[in-house]
């Protein structure tokens, strides 16, 4: 595009009304020819369609908001609002056009996706009602000053969770994006929930970006909050209540399960799900690889990594940045701080090996990685320190057989440390913390301590056969009962929902199925049956 187009361009994207322009104008036949937007138009009908070709269940209706933004986001959404509709509930959808989060888009681009989404959502208009909280201007109505500084929290989380850092530069212009869009999020909340109260809010997340703004209004209003989201089962679905999903509270879960039978049959379960995730193969409706390469063995790992028979120290961290490690701090000031001083503290142990596996999820972003920490804190990495890069081809599991002692953060390996019979200790407030089988230190003195007692006297911290059955017990728990059963996912919903259409979903066979799923995101108390 030569310079003078790109001007006239320029001056045309940031002009008063030039998205309204162009929509009356040449709008609806260029949405046409949008493959995405033209797809949604004839989803949208179709589930329309669908939906009406069943009547409405009749009981207790509840009057529903739901709230999305994100072409993923407002897709699912919009298949939701229309099934909470045949069940029987007054549905409001509210959404904003954003294609993104972290960039700030021209003003015609804002308001060409308005006038797009509206004319897609358009088809639900006779079954559920739309509510678009889009606006040229985004004035941000006055909130109340301890709204306000939650709405501040979350736009510090926001800029931590684009850039995958934990400083916070409020100097930078993401954040001021994120701190004006969140303000003027609050603001119209604020009013929508007060003027029409609904009996349910229901939204993604509840932690970052717009969704967790929506969380904390309803929250400071008083109104339910169910938030969820998806993990890598394809026919699950993560739901709770009152509090962000992404903390994946299971305290209710095993204080209810703990002391049941543990079955062979739930035995089996869990243990060909870890075969598989030691062994670098997808099982069943799992969607995700947690390996790229198979378990070779303790002596080939060894030998690989040049290590000798001093104790091994294995410290498996998260992304930096990570929504599950945000705001998860229990003694440390953030995960950061928690690597550094326990770089520190080995560093000066040349009597113990220390491995340090950097996620292998740092391959899919571009923060900065865990390395970066070690770069700064040594000009030389310690003979006694090996650190395995995200990209490395060492199964992680292997690491954990030639452990001697594990650490953690909130990483998912920490409990699988714990199945493999390694004391692993546990430093910030992830779901299997205070489960009864890892080592939980509430300070940094207590952390350091437990460090020296567990390498000073490894026997002592060996797991008994009871405690290696509860951790079992618990990790069939949070794979296999903590999600509740779902008929779509939000990746692939296209053709989920071909599969398992609006009409089925409301017959009785699939409401013995789906119903507590249903309940549950409605707010209500639900009893999940028994496998």
């Amino acid at each position: 595009m030569s310079e003078f187009k790109q001007r006239v361009k320029n001056l045309a994207d940031n002009l008063p009304f030039s998205g309204d322009l162009e929509w009356r104008l040449v709008g609806r036949s260029r949405m046409q020819e949008n493959e995405r937007f033209r797809q949604f138009l004839e989803n949208v009908q179709t589930w329309a369609d669908d939906a009406r070709s069943v009547p409405v269940k009749s009981g207790e209706s509840k009057k529903v908001l739901l709230f999305a933004m994100i072409h993923l986001w407002v897709r699912y959404a919009a298949a939701l609002s229309l099934l909470l509709n045949r069940l029987g509930h007054n549905v409001t959808l509210a959404y904003l056009p954003y294609q993104n989060w972290f960039d700030e888009s021209p003003p015609r681009e804002d308001t060409r996706l308005h006038y797009y989404y509206q004319a897609c959502l358009q088809p639900l208009a006779p079954l559920i009602s739309l509510r678009t909280l889009y606006s040229r201007q985004q004035k941000p109505a006055p909130v109340p000053e301890e709204l306000a500084a939650r709405i501040e929290m979350i736009s510090e989380r926001d800029f931590q969770y684009s850039r995958q850092v934990e400083e916070v530069d409020q100097d930078d212009p993401l954040f001021m994006l994120r701190r004006k869009r969140n303000r003027y999020a609050a603001g119209e909340f604020y009013q929508l929930l007060q003027a029409d109260r609904p009996d349910v809010v229901i939204v993604p997340n509840g932690m970052i970006l717009e969704f967790g703004v929506l969380y904390e209004v309803a929250r400071y209003l008083e109104i339910p909050a169910v938030t969820y989201e998806f993990g890598e089962q394809k026919d699950k679905i993560w739901i709770s209540q009152d509090q962000p999903v992404m903390f994946q509270n299971t305290d209710e879960l095993w204080d209810k399960y703990k002391d049941q039978p543990f079955t062979e049959g739930q035995q089996n379960q869990i243990e060909e799900l870890y075969a598989s995730r030691k062994n670098a193969s997808l099982w069943k409706q799992f969607s995700r690889q947690w390996q790229e390469v198979p378990s070779e063995g303790e002596r080939e790992v060894k030998a690989r990594l040049g290590l000798d028979e001093r104790p091994i120290v294995l410290m498996a961290v998260n992304v930096i940045g990570d929504s599950l490690t945000l705001g998860r701090q229990v003694y440390s000031v953030d995960m950061s701080e928690w690597i550094s001083r326990t770089l520190a503290y080995f560093r000066e142990k040349p009597e113990v090996q220390f491995i340090l596996r950097i996620h292998p999820g740092e391959r899919y972003t571009d923060g900065p990685s865990v390395e970066d920490i070690i770069r700064q804190r040594f000009l030389d990495v310690p003979d006694h320190f090996r650190v395995i890069s995200a990209s490395d081809k060492i199964n992680t599991y292997d690491l954990v057989t030639i452990a001697d002692l594990g650490l953690t953060y909130t990483t998912t390996v920490g409990m699988e440390m714990a199945m493999s019979g390694l004391p692993v200790i546990v430093s910030g407030n992830t779901h299997y913390r205070g489960k009864g089988f890892t080592l939980d230190p509430a300070s940094w003195e207590q952390y350091f301590e437990i460090i020296e007692a567990v390498l000073a006297s490894p026997g002592a911290y060996q797991y008994t056969a009871e405690k290696l059955n509860t951790v079992w017990h618990y990790a069939y728990c949070f794979f296999f009962e903590y999600p509740f059963p779902s008929p779509w996912h939000l990746r692939g919903i296209l053709e989920m929902i071909q599969e398992q259409p609006i009409s089925r979903l409301v017959s009785e066979e699939s409401l013995q199925q789906y119903g507590s799923t249903y309940s549950f995101l409605l707010n209500q108390t639900v009893a999940k049956k028994e496998n």
